[in-house]
């Protein structure tokens, strides 16, 4: 209000400001990053316990422009009957030397038509490379997506916040549904940032994938994620699979009542390893018959190619739950201040390039706003005023 009032009452139109945010997308996504760094330099960030959390932001894209191939195809084969019979109709006007108005009105239909044809050609093209099922029409790079709120075209938001203060130090817009995948990448990015590796790498059991935490360990990193079982805080059944001992010796597990279970092949993907009581009959005879299994060929179990893994990473996670317990208030603190705070129901721009631009715009108005709540005004200024100038740019 204050460079309003200083330059009298000129202000930029709402649409000055769209096109110079459009304009320079390739900038903004190098905003954040200049914003986090100035946060380590104030001491406002640490960088040595990270939570990475996801949530679900709407596309400016309809749920109703999403569609599969055949689909596309039928609209195709519509389009070239529609611009077929245009095309008949404008040489028919052709020689009727009345009906201008109308020869007109003609030629916009016809380059409407001839637009959307294009546009689906790319949507065809595009579901060809990619591999995916669906496309949406009016972004391509979105993907329907579950929430709360229902199934629609959406990105996924992922983040990476810092422990300190709640900072986010990494944002991105992506088209994956799921989170399994991403912790790894978010992790590494995040380290980029930062300029050095982080402790510890936290999140929910959303990211529960044995070979994504493994990467991170590899590069000696803690990580505390809790599986899908932790999370649910399912009970252990008297005859589950925990109470079956491996023996990697014999490469066999042992039942509750001493009996074998041998292995007998791998018949799933990933690695995944079966193992059957060998002798036929024994479960039969078992008095555990009925609650531990009523299969004919017996009680059978599966080991995970990571097995010995999945559950060093359960027994890190229970030795360090009170870094969990602060993961709600880390991590998933920053979307609820840009979606209620900030009135973000879904992204203003189209392609990922557009919506990454937005996101990272939408996490360092979040952290100048946290810095500013941290640390006051005037200590913010005081502080920024006393750092050298090459810190600023």
């Amino acid at each position: 209000m204050s460079f309003i009032w200083l330059m009298g009452g000129l202000k930029p139109d709402h649409k000055t400001i769209a096109g110079f945010r459009r304009r320079h997308q390739k900038a903004l996504k190098e905003v954040l990053k200049q914003c986090v760094r100035l946060c380590i330099k104030l001491d406002l960030i640490a960088g040595n316990v990270l939570f990475v959390d996801g949530t679900k932001i709407r596309a400016n894209a309809a749920r109703g422009k999403t569609h599969d191939r055949a689909r596309y195809e039928k609209m195709m084969a519509e389009l070239d009957r529609k611009v077929d019979k245009l095309l008949e109709d404008c040489e028919r006007e052709d020689q009727n030397e009345e009906g201008l108005g109308s020869s007109v009105e003609m030629d916009k239909e016809l380059a409407k038509a001839e637009g959307l044809k294009k546009k689906i050609q790319q949507a065809l093209a595009s579901l060809k490379h990619s591999g995916k099922e669906k496309l949406n029409l009016t972004d391509p790079d979105c993907a329907l997506m579950h929430s709360v709120q229902g199934s629609h075209a959406s990105y996924n938001v992922q983040s990476v916040v810092d422990d300190q203060h709640g900072l986010i130090v990494h944002a991105e817009a992506l088209s994956q549904t799921s989170d399994v995948n991403q912790l790894a990448e978010q992790i590494e990015q995040a380290n980029q940032t930062l300029n050095k590796p982080c402790e510890v790498a936290c999140a929910d059991a959303g990211y529960a994938d044995t070979v994504e935490l493994n990467k991170i360990d590899k590069q000696e990193i803690k990580v505390v994620v809790p599986s899908q079982r932790q999370a649910l805080h399912q009970e252990e059944k008297p005859f589950s699979k925990s109470h079956f001992r491996y023996d990697p010796d014999k490469d066999c597990y042992i039942c509750p009542e001493g009996k074998e279970l041998q292995y007998v092949g791998e018949t799933h993907k990933n690695g995944k390893k079966d193992y059957r009581i060998s002798e036929p009959g024994i479960c039969q005879r078992c008095p555990h018959y009925g609650p531990c299994t009523t299969a004919k060929l017996g009680r059978k179990i599966v080991r995970l190619a990571q097995e010995e893994d999945k559950h060093r990473f359960e027994a890190q996670y229970e030795a360090s739950k009170e870094i969990y317990d602060r993961r709600k208030t880390r991590a998933e603190h920053p979307f609820g201040h840009i979606k209620r705070n900030l009135k973000t129901d879904g992204f203003m721009l189209r392609g990922q390039d557009g919506v990454q631009a937005e996101t990272c715009l939408l996490a360092t108005c979040f952290d100048l706003r946290r810095v500013m709540t941290i640390l006051g005004i005037t200590a913010l200024i005081e502080k920024l005023r006393a750092l050298p100038a090459p810190a600023l740019a």
